[in-house]
């Protein structure tokens, strides 16, 4: 191993205005080709300073959150740089704390390679090993792994890393919290004192220093400093937070929208090719959407923003690049399809609703990974987003329905029915009123697209918010207000899971679990509506498959067993009583 002397450090600004685009990091013609058909329109700053660095043969220490653009900041000149190499062996690792940041890098590596016809092996814990032995014995260019199974490999005489050129340590600070400390310098060992190696961290604390100071060569320092941004300049919008992991990302988007009913509202997404998609998406559903984005000729440009600007358009789905410089003073809704970069870039996409003293929302797809991301901009913004419960299908049928129920009283208000009237009459000569009335209902229920096939989205836990109620409190939007389960900690099953009783705390038994469809927003709805007991009292809650159990301070569990046994939870009554080990 090589002690590191002084690094060169290099500060940059989180947003820089234009960039000056991918041609000019050094990149050649067949990745280059791959950005533009994925739809990438301008470096992070992140990918601005690493890529040519990297390229460069360098080592590279960079300090960037979550969401920055850091996979391909080193996938890139990762892929450039072992183009020609033989692929017996691997000649790039890539170590990630868990299975899910495991897969998420190694498709987008395939992504990036596909031209370069590079190969790549992910492999963690909790697969089946057959198929990664498989892998590496047919031979891979890149490995992507989690430090515990690339040691296991390792030890098994199946991953040999003597051929390796560049190793990449992504989320190191997160690798050291989960105790792969020692995995990493075992690792390490095994590869030739001659690799070039990047680590990247969303923090700098003296342990990452320290893996630096031991395994790392005279490297770039690239720090992605903070936004300067001031408290108060956050609009004042609704701003609401979903997570969700990123197969679901589109059917949430789909729920959220047909949830909010938006009437002009903006959709932020990353890529070109992820804007054609999103509006794809939502014009298949009936929605009236349009795409904005660096790869249109100024005259479709105008044609959609003026479409947007007369109502035409609903939504407008654009990307940050296309959306600089729209002057719209009519947004009700901004929705970010991802987490933003930066808290200057959420602020300044928010801004964009919310206007002339009108009400505004901004509603934020998250993926479990970047909670941290989003209380740093809440930090900055000072401003609370609450995390809620994503609507389930039931919601979504009862506000299809309710709205149904809406436009109907409109029109009755409106009158005008006499020919109406007379259709009504003729059919029910030969059905019962109340049928033809519900019919027609049907029928309009039926072309807003309330008997569309849908898939329920899984809930999944969020960190404590630092501002206001715990998250799980929260509720959902456009509903009641009460608990949704967005905040309740959960076993690797999905299973919730009991953060140990406290003391003065009964533990209730409830006859109802998983295979019934319960949430602990249910449980936490019925007990705080049914025994009017606040959901700030309600402890922890365990979803079984058959019942569940909760947590209600001994003095209310009497009366809460009482009540809530009976009524009925998801529309059937069930056993309630004090839970026996």
């Amino acid at each position: 191993m090589t002690k590191q002397s002084s690094p060169s450090v290099s500060i940059i600004p989180a947003a820089t205005g234009f960039s000056p685009g991918f041609v000019s990091l050094g990149l050649e013609a067949p990745l280059l080709a791959t950005l533009e058909t994925l739809g990438y329109e301008e470096p992070t700053p992140i990918q601005r300073e690493a890529i040519p660095s990297l390229l460069a043969g360098r080592d590279l220490l960079g300090q960037a959150a979550t969401g920055t653009g850091k996979t391909a900041a080193f996938a890139l000149p990762i892929l450039q740089r072992i183009r020609h190499e033989e692929k017996a062996r691997p000649s790039a690792l890539v170590l990630v704390p868990t299975r899910e940041l495991a897969i998420q890098v190694g498709e987008a590596m395939q992504r990036y390679g596909k031209e370069l016809r590079i190969s790549v092996a992910t492999i963690y814990g909790g697969q089946a090993i057959g198929p990664q032995l498989y892998a590496l014995k047919r031979g891979v260019s890149v490995v992507v792994a989690t430090p515990g199974r690339a040691l296991d490999h390792i030890r098994r005489g199946t991953l040999k890393l003597q051929d390796v050129k560049v190793v990449v340590l992504d989320e190191a600070d997160e690798m050291l919290d989960m105790g792969f400390a020692d995995d990493l310098d075992a690792i390490l060992e095994q590869t030739p004192k001659t690799k070039q190696t990047a680590l990247f961290s969303a923090t700098m604390p003296a342990r990452i220093r320290s893996i630096a100071h031991r395994h790392l060569h005279n490297p770039i320092e690239i720090t992605i400093a903070k936004e300067p941004v001031k408290a108060g300049t956050a609009p004042r919008v609704q701003q609401t937070a979903y997570v969700v992991t990123r197969p679901h990302r589109a059917a949430t988007l789909a729920r959220l929208i047909d949830m909010a009913g938006p009437k002009s509202a903006l959709v932020f997404c990353r890529t070109r090719i992820e804007v054609d998609e999103v509006t794809s998406m939502l014009t298949g559903r009936g929605h009236r959407a349009e795409a904005i984005h660096g790869g249109m000729s100024q005259s479709q440009r105008d044609r959609v923003m003026q479409a947007f600007k007369s109502g035409q358009t609903e939504l407008l789905v654009a990307t940050d690049v296309a959306a600089r410089g729209l002057d719209i003073p009519h947004v009700s809704h901004v929705i970010n399809y991802e987490l933003p970069s930066s808290a200057e870039v959420y602020v300044h996409r928010i801004g964009r609703t919310g206007r002339a003293g009108r009400e505004g929302a901004a509603i934020t797809i998250l993926d479990p990974r970047e909670q941290r991301l989003l209380r740093s901009i809440e930090q900055h913004t000072k401003a609370r987003v609450a995390v809620l419960t994503i609507p389930t299908l039931a919601d979504l049928r009862a506000k299809r329905l309710s709205r149904v129920q809406s436009d109907v009283e409109e029109m009755l208000q409106e009158g005008s029915l006499d020919s109406f009237i007379a259709l009504v009459e003729g059919l029910s000569a030969s059905h019962p009123p109340t049928e033809v009335a519900a019919a027609a209902l049907k029928l309009v229920f039926r072309r807003q697209g309330g008997e569309r096939p849908e898939q329920e989205i899984p809930i999944l836990p969020v960190k404590q918010p630092e501002f206001g109620r715990p998250a799980h409190f929260a509720g959902r939007a456009g509903l009641s207000s009460r608990g949704g389960s967005a905040g309740v900690p959960r076993q690797p099953d999905g299973r919730a899971r009991r953060g140990g009783q406290k003391t003065g705390m009964a533990r209730v038994y409830v006859g109802a679990g998983r295979d019934s469809g319960i949430r602990p927003g249910d449980l936490v709805g019925a007990i705080a509506n049914e025994a009017k007991v606040s959901s700030s009292v309600i402890g922890s809650i365990e979803i079984e498959e058959r019942f569940s159990i909760v947590d209600i301070p001994e003095a209310l569990a009497a009366r809460v067993i009482e009540l809530l046994g009976r009524s009925r939870i998801k529309g059937r009554k069930v056993p309630v009583r004090l839970f026996r080990e």
